[in-house]
């Protein structure tokens, strides 16, 4: 963050506090109340100088909120759902991404290239927008978990495609000699990063009983696992998440009880300090953007392929689970499918696209548009669709095998 001075820094905190205050108070997604505060602080006459950049995102925001998010996770709901959610993840990415590439393609004239590095970077949702949402309007059990699983686990899978893609638009053969040894890497690569670090801070964590350290190894597993593994051109994402899943499943056994609470507690507000951040820039930088350049019907179109691609990810994939324990009710995959949303991980993939693509900035005006749309017109009717479909906490919520078997 150089070059933001402390008194930005402190405005922005204030203006979080009083966002997460004011929506609670009225119903409303924080993150939704926290772009458009950023956006209005962007009209202001002497409104602050707050670029978003990939490196301010990857290596600032991402690491915290998706070590986190995993950290929460329930390992035996999250292995119970993972048949699922892993196909929604790698094939519902794929099925997203072909249609929305297709379609930027032949519909606006894109390259395949730049066609298809928008189509991967746009076909994840992103885990620091659906997390914060569902947390907060309180979906039951089963749905939150689908949702926020098949959200960590698919921006993986999109960030991996992205790598490779890129590595083709920098002049890489695109042979299956050249990508699949690197697609490998990129997956596997995070994976074993994650679970070396992490096993390293729970070794070292076991041997106190400090609940001040215990945050600050928890602290060094999120931000190591993730900077490392993007070091050797592995996945950061990835990383993160295998690290936050793996202490989270095994810090009963290696932290203090008065720990527990204490990194549960720190690493809860973290993630609240980085949302309020990153959401608030998304704000800023969307009334910063020459969005008059894309033009409507470009945006339009964009918009609409990627709820096409999305409805494609979602349903047919939900059908194959159709007769087994992990069936999805009709109201989950409607939820599924409009709670994608978009955010802080596709801008900064938009951001990272070679320069050497002919769209680059376009692809970049489009993302913020997707983001846009779907920060605030999804975001903020999710909280209704939640009730609509009577999907809310107050619903009584058997376990996740009965709960799959019965719907």
């Amino acid at each position: 963050m150089t070059g933001i001075s402390l008194a930005p820094i402190g405005i922005l905190l204030m203006v979080a506090c009083l966002i997460a205050m004011l929506t609670r108070r009225l119903g409303l997604p924080y993150i939704v109340g926290l772009v458009v505060a950023g956006f209005l602080i962007a009209l202001l006459p002497q409104g602050p100088n707050l670029p978003l950049s990939r490196e301010l995102i990857f290596n600032i925001f991402l690491p915290p909120l998706v070590f986190e998010a995993a950290l929460q996770l329930d390992w035996r709901r999250f292995r119970a759902e993972l048949p699922l959610t892993l196909t929604l993840a790698l094939l519902g990415v794929g099925l997203a991404a072909a249609t929305v590439s297709a379609g930027m393609h032949w519909l606006i004239g894109w390259s395949w290239i730049g066609a298809a590095l928008f189509g991967v970077l746009i076909a994840a949702t992103d885990p620091v927008s659906v997390i914060a949402s569902f947390r907060e309007m309180g979906a039951q059990p089963r749905v939150s978990m689908v949702v926020e699983s098949e959200s960590l686990l698919n921006d993986g899978v999109a960030a991996v495609g992205f790598a490779v893609l890129s590595a083709i638009a920098a002049g890489a053969s695109p042979t299956a000699a050249n990508i699949i040894p690197g697609f490998i890497w990129i997956l596997g690569g995070g994976v074993a990063v994650g679970l070396a670090v992490s096993a390293a801070i729970l070794l070292i964590v076991g041997r106190t009983d400090d609940p001040l350290v215990e945050i600050t190894l928890t602290t060094i597993a999120a931000y190591g696992s993730f900077l490392i593994a993007e070091h050797f051109h592995a996945s950061g994402i990835i990383s993160a998440l295998t690290a936050g899943l793996l202490i989270g499943s095994f810090w009963t056994r290696f932290l203090s009880r008065a720990g527990r609470d204490r990194v549960r507690w720190a690493w809860e507000y973290f993630a609240f300090l980085a949302n309020s951040f990153v959401f608030i820039l998304i704000g800023v930088n969307v009334a910063n953007q020459p969005l008059h350049r894309l033009g409507s019907a470009a945006a339009a179109i964009a918009i609409l392929l990627v709820l096409a691609g999305r409805a494609l990810s979602i349903y047919p994939l939900a059908g194959l689970f159709h007769w087994s324990r992990w069936r999805l009710k009709p109201s989950f995959q409607h939820t599924l499918f409009w709670g994608g949303l978009r955010g802080a991980l596709a801008l900064a993939l938009a951001l990272a696209v070679p320069v050497t693509v002919p769209e680059r900035d376009a692809i970049i005006l489009t993302a913020f548009v997707v983001v846009a749309f779907s920060i605030l017109v999804q975001g903020l009717t999710m909280p209704w669709l939640i009730k609509r479909l009577e999907l809310g906490r107050k619903q009584p919520e058997p376990a996740p095998a009965v709960a799959a078997a019965e719907s």
